[in-house]
C-alpha cells in the first residue's frame, strides 16, 4: 500500500536519533517534509543531513519541547516556512534511568517525567490543533509504553504514569478534534533495540528476547511504519486507538 504523503509537513519531536529519527524517514521517504525537533543541536544537523541525502525536504528547530513559549514559536515557524503543518508525532520524552521505588524517589524525578512526555505532547497538540482544523485535515501520533498496556513494572512509576496520562490524553483529544478532519492516535512499543539499550548484557537482551511471543526486540523501522500509516489518508477512520508494538508481550514484564 502506497502512504503517499506529498505536499504533507510533519514535525517529529526528538526525531535526531533513534526512534524519532526512523519516524521522520519513514515519513520523508513517503514524500514528507519533514520538521526535525531536538534538544541537541548536533543531533538535529545530522539528522538533517542523512535526510537532505536521501533527498528529503527537512528543515530543523532545536529547542525543549516542555517550554510552552519554544514550543509556540516553532509551531509558527513551521507554518511561517512551509504555509502548513500536517502531521505531528510526539516521540520526545526523557529515557527512564536506573529503576527507583516509589517510596525512595525524588519529586524532582517525577515531575521530570511527566513534564518531559505528558507536557510535552499537550503543548505540541495544542499549538498544532488550530492549524490542523482550519485545514480540515491533521494526524497527530503520540507516544504510550508497554510499561503502561503491560500493567507497570516495579520501579518505574513516574514513566508507566506519564505514558498511562498521554494514553488518556490521546483518547480525550481523538473526541475533541476527530470531526474536523484530524484523527489522534497513540502506539505503545515493547523494547525497541535502539542506543539507548545497546548497554544491555547479552544475557539482558536474550532474556527479553526470549520472554517475548516472536522472540526478538521490535526494530525502529516497525514503529515508523506503524506510525507512517497512521499519518496517511488511509488511515483516516482510526482514532483515538492505542496501537501495541510489543509482539504480544504486554501482559508478561519482568521486575
Amino acid at each position: 500500500m502506497d502512504f503517499d504523503l506529498k505536499g504533507r509537513v510533519a514535525l517529529v519531536t526528538g526525531s535526531g536519533r533513534g526512534i524519532g529519527y526512523a519516524e521522520a524517514a519513514a515519513l520523508a521517504a513517503e514524500g514528507a517534509t519533514v520538521v526535525v525537533n531536538d534538544l541537541d543541536a548536533s543531533n538535529a544537523h545530522a539528522a538533517c543531513e542523512r535526510l537532505r541525502a536521501d533527498g528529503a525536504t527537512v528543515t530543523s528547530f532545536v529547542g525543549d519541547v516542555t517550554n510552552e513559549d519554544f514550543v509556540a514559536s516553532m509551531v509558527e515557524g513551521v507554518v511561517a516556512r512551509f504555509g502548513r503543518i500536517d502531521v505531528l508525532v510526539n516521540n520526545a520524552g526523557p529515557a527512564v534511568r536506573p529503576p527507583i521505588s516509589v517510596e525512595e524517589m525524588p519529586l524532582a524525578d517525577w515531575q521530570r517525567m511527566l513534564t518531559g512526555h505528558m507536557t510535552s505532547t499537550f503543548l505540541c497538540s495544542r499549538a498544532v490543533i488550530g492549524h490542523m482544523r482550519r485545514a480540515g485535515f491533521g494526524r497527530i501520533v503520540n507516544t504510550s509504553s508497554m510499561n503502561f498496556t503491560g500493567g507497570g513494572r516495579a520501579g518505574v512509576a513516574h514513566y508507566a504514569a506519564a505514558k498511562a496520562g498521554v494514553a488518556g490524553f490521546t483518547a480525550t483529544l481523538a473526541k475533541e478534534v476527530g470531526a474536523h478532519g484530524v484523527t489522534c492516535n497513540a502506539i505503545a512499543p515493547g523494547y525497541v533495540d535502539t542506543e539507548l539499550i545497546a548497554n544491555l548484557t547479552p544475557a539482558m537482551r536474550e532474556l527479553l528476547n526470549r520472554q517475548n511471543p516472536i522472540g526478538r526486540m521490535c526494530k525502529v523501522e516497525e514503529v515508523a511504519a506503524a506510525v507512517t500509516y497512521l499519518c496517511s489518508s488511509q488511515a483516516g477512520f482510526i482514532n483515538g486507538e492505542l496501537v501495541c508494538l510489543d509482539g504480544g508481550r504486554r501482559d508478561f514484564f519482568w521486575g
